[in-house]
């Protein structure tokens, strides 16, 4: 949940009224926000970075309210947005009216995408805000608007990089393209020497804010890169604007853009930006087309500002919450959202707007959440429900409790592993010949070579864990009671979770009877008998290969006929690759059938 830090005075003038603390506390609860914090510029500084900080001599003593925004809310990440919303909310202003529109005289701005950009950030979208009117204040809430943008929707500029330049300062129309870094050379923002795109990794290497960024580009053969007509570098997305285009208070017309490796968010941001910032303009909430070119020859309009309805349910609405709401009322709810709304012909059916600024609108459920803020969740009546029901715990759940005490109490230390591993954890150190024969869910975009895949079986976990505790004293007996993931195409989400249980006794000798005697007991308290014939009641051991287990010293168990898991003494270089000196033998079993 992103926090906004709001000057209170400014915030008040903004309002037209002045708020006690409580006041505007209970306010901000009214409209579904949380006040988490009334603080100073100079106290924040302090708490960051010690009283000895340069930057207290200079902080302002100007009280803050720091405020808990909605992860969704995209609209509310500014004061410009935050005004907005509590004065449609208290009915001091009408919900605004956004558009697009394109220029008055002249043709539309063009932004010409190139092909090469498919390489590394294949989208880019833009838009113009014409006759806008900056003071501190506005320019301050401007750039905090971006930084809140990028670090939230745009998850730290890898999603989408956002670039703002005095459109007076540069000439149409703009290209982006991917260009090899010693080919790009320009001055960047608030430099004063010119350096190609390579020195630039270089020099932002240790800068606190952009050295985050450079891994998104650094390691691509060709760097995005945005020029005007004249080949003036306006932004080396997602590192850096240019200097020649920096924006000023004296700044009266803004090119936006936005590149992207995701297009729906570009849009959502660059939505965003225009439609909040608008209203400084001598035209107010307007915005400038601009015409985007694409390598395939198709084109489109931006910004968007799109506006959209969805159909509602009065019954569901007030079933939903819990209320009995007329539709006139729930309409009257609904424009306190800044979700314009009327009555159709049917009396049930509410045809709600959504307006460009409320992206967070997805689902009817959404619009049902809006009614409830309006309402007011305190005026809800606390009722009991229709059905009682009783709680209680998952059968499997209550089952691996029963079984964690008696398996303790053999001698075994439990452990708790990563649910997530690297691919060779699953595949190469046990034996398999690669990743592709193991039924393993994969992670997209994984953050680190140790979180690759969804766990397919709990002994790498319980072999790491030994051996990052070799230093101590012999036998290390180790168990872990938890779920494996193994993809399944017939499970609605293409995978399921199994309950498993497994145990390894690490020794001098690998103590096979050990963990047979582990399982032994298990089964007791199962209830499952041996089978001594080897038939279809109680379990027995069948002699199996399996490349993780020392040749002929491995075997399945069979419970009821079904193999439900396997037990042996592991395989040499198992140990070796998992970095143990001492021969360990491992039961691993499926307890999903025992509920």
């Amino acid at each position: 949940m992103p926090t906004i830090g709001i000057k209170r005075d400014l915030l008040f003038k903004r309002l037209g009224k002045t708020y006690t603390d409580d006041e505007f506390q209970n306010l901000c609860f009214e409209f579904g926000l949380e006040l988490d914090e009334v603080t100073t510029e100079k106290q924040m500084i302090t708490k960051e970075q010690g009283e000895d900080s340069s930057l207290t001599s200079t902080a302002s003593e100007d009280i803050i309210y720091r405020i808990d925004i909605p992860a969704n809310r995209y609209d509310l990440l500014c004061l410009e947005g935050l005004v907005q919303g509590l004065n449609v909310f208290m009915g001091k202003a009408p919900a605004p009216n956004f558009r697009a529109i394109k220029p008055i005289e002249g043709a539309t701005e063009r932004l010409i995408i190139k092909a090469d950009t498919t390489r590394i950030r294949p989208y880019a979208v833009a838009a113009i805000l014409r006759n806008v009117s900056f003071d501190k204040a506005r320019y301050e809430s401007f750039i905090d608007l971006q930084d809140k943008l990028h670090m939230n929707i745009a998850r730290k500029r890898s999603l989408v990089a956002i670039g703002t330049h005095d459109y007076d300062t540069v000439r149409g129309p703009f290209c982006y393209d991917a260009k090899p870094p010693k080919d790009i050379r320009f001055v960047p923002l608030n430099q004063e020497k010119e350096y190609n795109a390579e020195e630039l990794m270089d020099l932002y290497s240790t800068h606190v804010q952009l050295k985050q960024y450079l891994p998104i580009i650094r390691d691509s053969p060709v760097y995005p890169v945005i020029t005007d007509s004249n080949g003036v570098v306006l932004s080396l997305p997602p590192v850096i604007n240019g200097n020649h285009s920096k924006i000023t208070l004296d700044t009266k017309n803004v090119f936006i853009e936005c590149t992207a490796t995701d297009l729906a968010k570009a849009k959502i941001v660059i939505d965003t930006l225009v439609c909040l910032f608008s209203e400084y303009g001598t035209e107010k909430y307007t915005a400038e087309y601009v015409e985007v070119l694409y390598p395939d020859g198709t084109t489109t309009l931006c910004p968007e500002v799109e506006y959209r309805t969805e159909i509602v349910s009065v019954k569901k609405i007030n079933k939903k919450i819990g209320i009995s709401e007329s539709p006139e009322n729930i309409v009257k709810l609904l424009s306190k959202m800044c979700l314009k709304s009327e009555l159709t012909n049917n009396p049930d059916n509410i045809k709600v707007t959504i307006p460009p600024t409320r992206h967070d609108v997805i689902h009817a459920c959404d619009i049902y959440e809006d009614v409830a803020i309006a309402y007011g969740y305190n005026n809800i009546k606390r009722t009991l429900p229709k059905t009682m029901t009783i709680g209680q715990q998952f059968s499997i759940n209550k089952l691996t409790d029963l079984l964690r005490y008696p398996i303790a109490e053999a001698g075994f230390t439990e452990a708790l592993t990563f649910t997530l591993c690297s691919r060779d954890d699953v595949s190469t150190k046990l034996g398999l010949e690669s990743i592709d024969k193991v039924p393993a869910v994969h992670i997209s975009n994984p953050k680190t070579l140790e979180f690759q895949v969804c766990r397919t079986t709990l002994l790498p976990g319980i072999l790491k864990t030994i051996a990052a505790n070799k230093k101590m004293p012999l036998p290390l007996k180790i168990f872990e009671i938890a779920d494996v993931v193994i993809k399944d195409p017939e499970a609605e989400v293409g995978a399921r979770n199994e309950r498993r249980i497994c145990a390894v006794n690490c020794n001098k000798t690998a103590g096979f009877e050990v963990v047979h005697g582990l399982l032994d007991k298990i089964m007791l308290l199962l209830e499952v008998p041996w089978s001594r014939k080897k038939d279809s009641v109680g379990y027995f051991l069948r002699a199996t290969n399996d490349p993780s287990y020392f040749p002929g010293r491995c075997a399945d168990i069979i419970c009821n006929g079904t193999p439900i898991g396997k037990i042996g003494v592991l395989h040499p270089n198992v140990s070796t690759k998992f970095e143990l000196t001492n021969p360990c033998s491992a039961l691993e079993i499926n307890i999903q059938s025992f509920v």
